[in-house]
């Protein structure tokens, strides 16, 4: 028996321009892999009956609830710095919002839901080894405590997509706050439309910022707004070792999620050079550039809402070069109150920066494990750091970093108790390392096991939590075991 999603569609009431109405295309023999059920309940959907026969259609694709109005939403976007103005939802289709139980407007997308009038001679389908990076990887964030899209579900649909080779076919259900993008304001800017760019400044100062609805000026406190979200989200990513991969400006979410999770992986040896993404060949998203590029994205954004600014071009560029330039500040002070709570730092030193830095850079020279790193630390906040040493190959010059971080943990009152507690909380043992969310894609699509999908998540549920049995899960890879490029789903 069907039963009713409570669908409050608000970004399927814009005009028809913000949209393309598609149906999803039916598949052939649907089955469920993955339920969120906690989140399910979150959005105030019954897990058993999404889990049964008639929910699975559903998340399938094969069959509309009552109130879903599907769309495939349109945008432009910068690919690797080339402008495109007309990208949009190209296998992904929007079935409709609902409000959770917080109160919070929810997007319930199919990802892999078949071909849109966007998706440009594309399938509009998706391989089963990308739904699982997609849902382990945003699971993985979200349990970090990251802004993200999350996987409610992820369905076989029982027929093969054409890549590189065959491959499985799978459908990822998504919830994201909204999937209102930067590149949704370039479309419209793109076309000289600033009645939908005004419509759509105002949806979002709606949905993701009504406090700033009654200022003087809205829009430029929209633009202020995002630039502190993004400037926030990438100092988070940064403090995790994570690299989005493929940051255009399409895959900036306006809401101030991590969304796409195409060619991301975490950092094993940090390296502010490494990338993993298979067609990021000259480096543009490596772990390091991605504040500049946030930045640069921003600008794009900027651009784009000078039109609601200010009626005078000259004014609109200055008042919005101004709210873009914060974002460098906001950014630096985000990381740095991120590392200082890494490193058991409650108070603020003038030579805080130095030591962090010091830090990295040693890191860096020693090819030491990023995560690892800062988990020893937490078990060696008082000692000689004899487990965290053993990641360097310069010891020695770890060795001195480490005594006048042991100098300035003198001048904080926490007790070494306290300051374990603490660091624990923020410095996460277990992260999707790259070997072993290739190893459950392997699995899952050579072998139909997907044993080792639940047990990664089930273990990145936790990440902070010393896990008895699971120690294997928080070591870095073999040198055979090393993933050295990640890739696209599309």
């Amino acid at each position: 028996m069907m039963i009713a999603i409570p669908f409050d569609n608000s970004y399927a009431r814009l005009p028809e321009r913000f949209y393309a109405a598609v149906n999803p295309t039916a598949v052939a023999a649907p089955r469920l892999i993955k339920l969120n059920e906690a989140l399910a309940r979150q959005l105030g959907l019954d897990p058993d009956w999404l889990k049964g026969p008639d929910g699975v259609v559903m998340l399938a694709g094969n069959s509309l609830i009552e109130g879903a109005l599907p769309i495939a939403t349109a945008y432009a976007g910068h690919q690797f710095g080339g402008f495109s103005p007309q990208l949009g939802d190209g296998r992904a289709i929007l079935l409709g919002e609902v409000v959770d139980r917080d109160g919070r407007r929810r997007d319930i997308q199919l990802k892999g839901a078949g071909p849109t009038p966007f998706s440009r001679r594309g399938d509009g389908r998706a391989a089963l080894g990308p739904v699982l990076r997609e849902y382990v990887l945003s699971e993985a964030m979200a349990a970090l405590g990251v802004p993200t899209t999350r996987a409610l579900a992820a369905v076989l649909t029982g027929e093969t997509v054409r890549r590189e080779t065959l491959l499985p076919g799978a459908i990822l259900t998504r919830i994201a706050a909204s999937h209102i993008r930067i590149g949704t304001f370039q479309f419209f800017a793109a076309r000289r439309d600033v009645e939908a760019l005004r419509l759509l400044a105002d949806h979002v100062i709606a949905r993701h910022y009504p406090q700033v609805a009654d200022g003087n000026a809205p829009y430029l406190a929209l633009l202020e707004a995002v630039v502190a979200a993004q400037a926030d989200l990438v100092a988070r990513w940064m403090l995790i070792g994570f690299i989005h991969g493929v940051m255009n400006t399409d895959n900036m979410s306006i809401a101030g999620e991590t969304i796409d999770y195409g060619p991301c992986a975490f950092m094993d040896s940090y390296d502010p050079a490494t990338v993993f993404s298979s067609i990021d060949e000259h480096g543009r998203y490596a772990y390091g550039n991605q504040p500049p590029i946030a930045l640069w994205n921003l600008t794009r954004l900027a651009e784009a809402l000078l039109p609601l600014l200010a009626e005078d071009q000259e004014n609109a560029v200055a008042v919005a070069q101004e709210a873009v330039n914060r974002f460098n500040e906001l950014f630096q002070a985000s990381l740095i109150a991120g590392f200082r709570q890494k490193l058991g730092l409650f108070t603020e030193a003038p030579d805080d920066v130095l030591l962090i830095k010091a830090l990295l850079e040693t890191m860096q020279r020693g090819h030491a494990d990023f995560t690892l790193t800062f988990r020893r630390l937490s078990n060696d906040a008082v000692g000689n750091g004899q487990s965290c040493r053993e990641l360097f190959t310069n010891p020695a010059e770890f060795d001195d970093w480490h005594g006048r971080w042991q100098q300035r943990l003198q001048q904080e009152s926490l007790s070494a108790e306290e300051r374990q507690r603490a660091m624990h909380s923020i410095n996460p043992l277990f992260i999707p390392r790259n070997h072993r969310v290739e190893a459950v894609i392997e699995a899952a699509t050579e072998r139909g096991d997907l044993a080792p999908f639940e047990e990664l998540l089930a273990v990145l549920a936790k990440p902070y939590d010393e896990q008895p049995g699971r120690e294997e899960y928080a070591r870095p890879p073999a040198v055979h075991e090393r993933v050295l490029a990640t890739f696209c789903g599309t």
